[in-house]
């Protein structure tokens, strides 16, 4: 929402006030100094002492709803009316016409704005299986998966924050039916997003259990980025907060397949290469096979670090398994790509597939 000074003087109705989605547009107007009030059929609702002013109307279908609204909008000088309720937006974007013609319904009707997330799902998930890339792979392809699956794949993934996109999560889902059976390992899992990807995928084509790496901590995400434009937004984020958002994201959808070390890479290394078990208190126990069908490497993005990531876990990755090495085109810095370049001129004998797709590099081994 971007409003002009004036407009901000105007103030939003906000009816009913108390349903998630008006809580949410509530938080926006307060961080763009938007006047609002706050609207409630309720005797007592528990949102009002989130707003700076209130207001009571009656239910939609009593016989005085709209002599109040009307009341309240001459009163308080309403410009504009949010609603995320769909009874309500419907019976105001026809009542409005005449009652007061100048006073918008800011949103689009609700049920769109409800269902559009899984229709761009659906669109994504035919436009996936109708176009499938022509991978040059070692390993036989697994069948498809059903329209149905891989739509809730892609409308899951978009609900939780994260830089995974759409071409990325088809790629995934492209290399995950040329993949061999193994453990899958994330370098860099943040809050989660691609880790579902992954670990969902793995469960769907009986690949193996998910592990991810990530020391939720600051002092190992200094980028030392071409400008420092990631460098100085590192302030920004709670780690032990993206640690929480992460175990909220996957717990839903673990079964003793998915679990994390909170550690540096090399070290996590280490403990991934001397034991096949894995205990963090949320997951509980999980076993993993002690090689890796899927290695996914989004950690650290400077030079060395990436380097690093590789160096530490392409030894695990077997024979007809996937290295991605994610953000290989990067428009903060080369790190990525130095580390991927150098490992594909090094170890090409051993690399039977290579690809770009959006910004990571998609390597698979003989």
């Amino acid at each position: 929402m971007h409003a002009s000074p004036t407009a901000l003087n105007k103030p939003i109705l906000i009816f009913p006030a108390g349903m998630p989605r008006s809580l949410d547009y509530l938080e926006r107007c307060k961080r763009d100094g938007q006047t609002v009030i706050g609207a409630s059929s309720l005797a007592y609702d528990v949102s009002k002492p989130a707003y700076p002013e209130w207001a009571f109307l009656p239910y939609v279908n009593d016989p005085g709803f709209l002599e109040a609204l009307q009341l309240l909008i001459t009163q308080r000088g309403i410009a504009s009316i949010y609603t995320p309720n769909p009874v309500v937006w419907s019976y105001l974007n026809e009542v409005l016409k005449n009652l007061q013609p100048a006073i918008p319904l800011i949103n689009a009707s609700p049920v769109h704005d409800e269902m559009s997330g899984y229709r761009s799902a659906m669109a994504h998930a035919r436009k996936t299986l109708a176009t499938p890339l022509p991978i040059a792979s070692v390993v036989d392809t697994k069948p498809a998966l059903p329209e149905l699956q891989l739509a809730t794949l892609f409308r899951h993934a978009n609900v939780m924050p994260g830089m995974c996109d759409d071409e990325k999560i088809s790629a995934l889902y492209e290399i995950a039916r040329h993949s061999v059976r193994g453990d899958v390992v994330e370098i860099g899992s943040a809050w989660g997003k691609s880790a579902f990807v992954l670990a969902r995928l793995a469960r769907l084509h009986d690949i193996g259990h998910t592990l991810c790496i990530d020391p939720w901590q600051s002092e190992y995400v200094v980028q030392n980025d071409t400008g420092g434009l990631v460098d100085n937004c590192i302030h920004h984020y709670d780690y032990d907060e993206a640690l929480r958002v992460f175990e909220m994201n996957l717990l839903p959808y673990s079964a003793n397949d998915i679990n994390y070390l909170r550690l540096p890479s090399v070290a996590a290394e280490q403990q991934y290469r001397q034991a096949a078990a894995v205990y963090s208190p949320s997951f509980g126990t999980t076993n993993y096979a002690g090689s890796i069908a899927l290695l996914h490497i989004d950690g650290n993005h400077a030079y060395e670090a990436a380097q690093a990531d590789i160096a530490a876990w392409e030894k695990h990755v077997v024979a007809g398994g996937w290295i991605i090495i994610d953000d290989y085109v990067w428009p903060y810095g080369d790190g990525p790509q130095r580390a991927g370049d150098e490992f594909l001129a090094q170890q090409q004998q051993r690399i039977s597939s290579a690809f770009v797709m959006g910004t990571a590099l998609f390597l698979q081994l003989r």
